[in-house]
């Protein structure tokens, strides 16, 4: 059942992210309302500027909170007092998005829990989509994907199911108090999942593993933020050590089917030409970010 309450605008931070884009999306095309959430926007939403909080949250009936570093120190809090603004002014349906197996990322839930929202948490594996649209885009683009990544299987998610299953909690009974932990429907490592992107794209592209100062070298030079560099470092060094290698039921619980092969994201992006584009510099969201 639909809830009433979404004839209301839903608010959706990092609307232009990969995962906030696809919700604004699926809202409109239910002809619900949708108010993008970025700096940007009208009004504009900054999570580095507290100012801008309440003219965003203005007439708004729920919230879509994905904080684009949560991995970061401080996100916790950022993510907390938000949460707590939206309640104070009556907005109680919540659905947050974030990392998996990332302790920085459930401190965020924690406070998001605190804060007394009827809350639904999305977590998530890394994106299918940092092939496509951002992160690794640049090394498929170039014919060779040099990453620190090793022989760690990820369960790699696929951003559409992720804002699916949002969408579903947003405009549905049922979901508030579920954590949705979401992959995709088998493991792969780094170098199955290029070797697939090269299947669907009928180009040769090798999987080069390097090590952790060699990738930050490269980052460097490509002049990729900051924080993005301190955020993949940490993926790749701490994150990624196996502890997110099994499958979850997130997407089956929250929606009844079963998640997105990445064989068939490739053979999707393939098609769509995600692979005949010019090149885009590493950034934005990455895994959950």
């Amino acid at each position: 059942m639909t809830r009433q309450t979404q004839q209301q605008t839903t608010l959706v931070t990092g609307g232009t992210s990969k995962t906030g884009r696809r919700v604004v999306e699926r809202l409109q095309a239910r002809g619900l309302p949708a108010r993008v959430g970025s700096r940007s926007g009208n009004p504009a939403f900054d999570w580095d500027d507290h100012s801008t909080w309440a003219p965003a949250l203005e007439g708004v009936g729920s919230v879509y909170i994905s904080h684009h570093l949560d991995a970061l120190p401080g996100a916790a809090e950022t993510v907390g007092s938000f949460a707590e603004l939206a309640v104070a002014n009556g907005i109680r349906r919540h659905v947050l998005v974030g990392g998996r197996g990332e302790p920085e990322s459930e401190r965020v839930e924690e406070a998001a829990r605190n804060s007394g929202a009827e809350l639904t948490i999305v977590r998530s594996t890394w994106f299918a989509q940092n092939f496509s649209e951002g992160g690794f885009l640049d090394f498929v683009m170039a014919g060779e994907v040099t990453l620190p990544a090793g022989d760690t299987p990820e369960p790699f998610v696929d951003v559409d199911d992720i804002a699916d299953v949002a969408v579903a909690a947003l405009t549905e009974e049922g979901h508030e108090g579920e954590l949705y932990e979401v992959t995709g429907p088998r493991l792969l490592t780094f170098e199955q999942a290029v070797e697939e992107i090269a299947r669907a794209t009928g180009r040769k592209i090798p999987y080069v593993h390097v090590s952790m100062d060699e990738f930050e070298s490269l980052l460097v030079e490509q002049e990729v933020p900051a924080e993005v560099i301190w955020l993949l470092t940490y993926l790749f060094g701490e994150v990624l050590d196996g502890r997110n290698a099994h499958l979850t039921d997130g997407v089956q619980r929250a929606l009844g089917r079963e998640p997105k092969d990445f064989a068939d994201f490739a053979r999707d992006a393939a098609a769509a030409g995600a692979w005949s584009a010019p090149s885009i510099l590493i950034g934005g969201e990455t895994a959950a970010h």
